[in-house]
């Protein structure tokens, strides 16, 4: 694959945690728009993969380049905006309970305004801040929830808000780790769908770690297996078992 084709690349890196290997040697390379699936059981390290290429984990070999930057080499401000490329859903939301919907969804853009801007809108927003707030949950299919406190919402409805805040935040990377972790069979099916479906509508890259299988082949380009911090498998998967797949309309209520 050529590295100008790859919005992710990983070569080789190595995490270790009271000089215990948690990655070993890890190598991914994963293009602009592709949907990939990263497959393990907990303590596989899918997490730490992900708060690596987040540059909250360093890493003591290797490089991990998200759009030709370099991670490692990014420090204070040039950090922050290399974060606010990469939108994050993940099993526990993230969400604050007892702001308003509209609140946490705009929370997608503090990686763009000041200190000063943010406060502004806690008070009064802006229509220009509501319109994007409700094309987001549009979207997703929640724009009747805007004003309502997040803590009344459902699991299912929580992680439509956190996929929306992601997506005001319009990143080049999508990471969703976990993010069906908690819900029932039904809606982690929904959930994915939704996932699938915005990543092609926006070409944004999409990656998801997860632990069931049958998800994994339903809803992705390519599936990456990782056990006890290593890749163990790459493969495609066999889209003959699911002749007739399910992705909502965006917006469609789920």
């Amino acid at each position: 694959m050529a590295a100008a084709a790859c919005t992710l690349s990983i070569r080789d890196i190595v995490v270790q945690y009271a000089k215990r290997p948690v990655l070993e040697h890890i190598s991914l390379e994963v293009s602009r728009g592709e949907r990939v699936a990263i497959l393990g059981p907990s303590g596989a390290g899918k997490t730490t993969l992900f708060r690596a290429i987040n540059g909250f984990v360093p890493y003591t070999s290797g490089s991990i380049q998200l759009d030709g930057i370099e991670v490692s080499q990014t420090r204070g401000r040039a950090r922050r905006a290399l974060r606010s490329r990469i939108g994050v859903v993940s099993q526990r939301h993230d969400l604050v309970e007892n702001l308003l919907v509209l609140q946490n969804v705009m929370a997608g853009a503090l990686g763009r305004w000041s200190s000063w801007h943010a406060l502004r809108f806690l008070v009064w927003p802006t229509g220009g801040e509501i319109t994007e707030a409700l094309a987001a949950l549009k979207r997703v299919g929640l724009e009747q929830k805007l004003r309502e406190r997040t803590s009344s919402l459902s699991g299912g409805e929580h992680q439509r808000v956190a996929i929306a805040r992601a997506l005001v935040q319009q990143p080049i990377l999508l990471l969703a780790d976990e993010p069906v972790a908690s819900l029932d069979p039904s809606l982690s099916e929904q959930t994915l769908a939704l996932l699938y479906g915005l990543a092609e509508e926006s070409n944004v890259t999409l990656l998801c770690s997860l632990h069931q299988p049958h998800l994994a082949e339903r809803f992705f380009d390519r599936i990456v297996e990782m056990r006890e911090g290593r890749i163990t498998r790459e493969r495609q998967p066999d889209k003959t078992k699911f002749p007739e797949q399910y992705y909502p309309a965006l917006g469609e209520n789920i």
